[in-house]
């Protein structure tokens, strides 16, 4: 069960200056256990396992991966077993992420990072299935097909709250811009933010993932690949300024690691006139507050704030 989308007004001088109407859309307070867009992406893809029989699900991420935990949340929440492919080395003692996945039931397994890149392979991928047992295979990030008309829902309730001129939301697989893609049918702009190095190459997995779903390729989009700050794992003051100050402003605490990189973009294309004067600006908060949880672990002596959430 989903709460209604919440939409904040975010004062902000560089929107009020050219008179644009910036809103947050909390997309992280719609589901209590599985906030954001992780929800969102599997709702039609458990529905898909449910109805081919399966009783399991088997993913893949990294260690520190929202995807991870929130297929071992719906797996607890709708009685599926949870299987966790993890990138890399075994974990001794688990760090926070894994260690909640696994209460929540999920199986782990390590592959190196040289078979982990094999993961598409079918023939790789069946005999890991012949060692698992038979499962539901949900892809890294959770970007298929399935993923986009749980997204594209998104678009649906945000338009019967309010019109609006641009949607933005930070992008790791794709998926979820994708999804907000086909529900705008091509019509209002949509802004995504690489969260990751050198993310050109979400590009073509966008528009692949589109095509599948509604064979069209859309022209109303644009990728920011400007705001990455090092990639998923790199830690940065500025961006921690960032989202300390944003917090402080505003109330609203963003993850180190996608929706800071989104609000710091916006901000900073809103500064550069980016967006129409007089516009209304939507930007996504998708969850990943649980990744504050081994950022901390990983960055402790490289920072002296942390939310007090963690």
């Amino acid at each position: 069960m989903t709460a209604p989308l919440l939409l904040q007004e975010l004062a902000e001088p560089a929107a009020q200056r050219r008179g644009i109407r910036l809103l947050l859309l909390r997309d992280d307070l719609a589901h209590p256990e599985l906030p954001g867009n992780k929800w969102r992406k599997l709702k039609y893809n458990l529905l898909a396992a449910r109805a081919e029989g399966y009783n399991s699900l088997l993913t893949f991420g990294g260690a520190y991966s929202n995807h991870l935990t929130a297929v071992a949340a719906a797996g607890r929440l709708h009685s599926f077993r949870t299987i966790g492919v993890v990138r890399g080395e075994l974990h001794s003692p688990l760090n926070p992420t894994l260690a909640r996945a696994t209460a929540d039931g999920m199986a782990l397994r390590y592959l190196d990072r040289n078979s982990y890149r094999r993961k598409h392979e079918p023939d790789f991928l069946a005999a890991l299935l012949r060692e698992t047992g038979p499962a539901y295979v949900v892809p890294e990030g959770g970007s298929n097909a399935l993923a986009l008309p749980g997204c594209a829902e998104l678009v649906t309730e945000l338009a019967a709250q309010t019109s609006f001129d641009a949607l933005c939301v930070a992008c790791g697989t794709g998926g979820t811009l994708a999804g907000l893609l086909t529900g705008l049918g091509g019509k209002q702009q949509t802004v995504g933010v690489a969260a990751l190095k050198g993310g050109d190459f979400l590009k073509a997995d966008i528009n692949t993932l589109t095509q599948a779903a509604t064979g069209t390729t859309y022209t109303n989009w644009s990728l920011q690949t400007d705001y990455h700050f090092g990639g998923y794992a790199s830690f940065s003051p500025e961006l921690m300024a960032f989202i300390r100050q944003f917090q402080e402003r505003h109330g609203i605490l963003l993850d180190p690691i996608y929706t800071s990189k989104l609000l710091f973009g916006v901000l900073d294309l809103l500064e550069q006139d980016y967006f129409a004067e007089g516009s209304t600006v939507v930007a996504v908060h998708t969850g990943g507050l649980q990744g504050w949880q081994g950022f901390r672990q990983r960055f402790a002596a490289r920072s002296t704030w942390w939310p007090d959430l963690y």
